[in-house]
């Protein structure tokens, strides 16, 4: 058996599975049940002659043929999918551009980015998925985001160690801040001292993100008082008076009434960036626009703060 006879049914499934990470997950987004999912991978792989997956306890990762199947398996799939419109006389696409953003970056980037470019250019169509940095990384990597937003901390990292390397572009680079009721004692100032947050109740992310939300730099054993992994309504916990929570730079600029957000003073200082992911290739023309809006929108977002 040689690759020229994968089917298209593999190819999907094998770019599915490169998406989402894990052939569990890869099986419920296809409404699949994992054996089939399996077997349509292993089809892949002996008609490849090689393994395309390595499988480990967190899920799979691709091995470099699996890398070159999978830029291979995106263009024949987006091919025969404009076939079958153009054969069964659909009109062709409009100009549409996919972006994926990390959750918080939906408070206040991406709509003023995308009312910025309707008005602009109301031509383009822009899709778009929240997810988080692996998932929009792999995402990328499978071609079905042409631009992602990413989030990043210290020591800035790259989000992966594929190849080719992820073209990334800085928009902001922005300390942390923190985010208290108005009425708290540490809202009366225009700054919190980081002494300050000795003591305090915090408001904090759920599950594996469980220490997002409290100050990175803290000497002491966190009093965490509530989790939530939304952020709205961590902050309407701290409006609430429940406690207080850190803010990502892209949630900063955001009005949250009885919430101010505050910067923070002392102590190491705490950055975050905000990265604009791409493959290494020429972007269309759309895409293109669509970065120019969000490097816009993130200059105005900071000349806001």
């Amino acid at each position: 058996m040689s690759f020229t006879d994968a089917s298209l049914v593999a190819l999907r499934v094998f770019r599915e599975v490169a998406e989402r990470g894990t052939l569990t997950a890869a099986a419920a987004a296809l409404g699949y049940t994992q054996s089939a999912v399996s077997r349509q991978i292993a089809a892949l792989e002996r008609a490849a002659g090689t393994p395309l997956l390595e499988r480990r306890h967190d899920g799979v990762r691709l091995t470099p043929a699996g890398r070159v199947v999978l830029r291979r398996a995106a263009t024949v799939v987006d091919q025969v999918d404009a076939t079958a419109r153009e054969l069964a006389g659909l009109p062709d696409e409009p100009a549409t551009v996919r972006l994926g953003w990390f959750t918080s970056a939906g408070a206040s980037l991406v709509p003023q980015a995308l009312a910025a470019l309707h008005r602009t250019h109301p031509a383009i169509t822009v899709t778009t998925r929240e997810g988080s940095t692996p998932a929009l990384v792999r995402a990328l990597r499978a071609g079905t985001v042409d631009l992602a937003l990413l989030a990043s901390a210290p020591p800035f990292r790259p989000p992966d160690t594929e190849t080719p390397a992820l073209r990334l572009q800085t928009l902001t680079e922005r300390s942390l801040r923190i985010a208290v009721p108005a009425t708290h004692p540490l809202a009366r100032a225009e700054y919190i001292d980081v002494a300050d947050l000795h003591g305090q109740r915090w408001i904090a992310g759920s599950g594996e993100d469980r220490v997002m939300g409290v100050w990175p730099g803290l000497d002491e054993r966190p009093d965490i008082a509530h989790t939530a992994r939304d952020w709205l309504a961590k902050l309407r916990l701290v409006a609430a008076g429940c406690g207080i929570t850190t803010v990502p730079t892209a949630l900063a600029p955001a009005r949250f009434e009885g919430v101010r957000v505050l910067p923070v003073r002392g102590g190491p200082a705490e950055r975050r960036r905000i990265l604009l992911a791409r493959l290494p290739q020429p972007m269309s023309e759309p895409a293109a626009r669509l970065a120019d809006a969000l490097r816009a929108a993130a200059i105005d977002t900071e000349d806001s703060l």
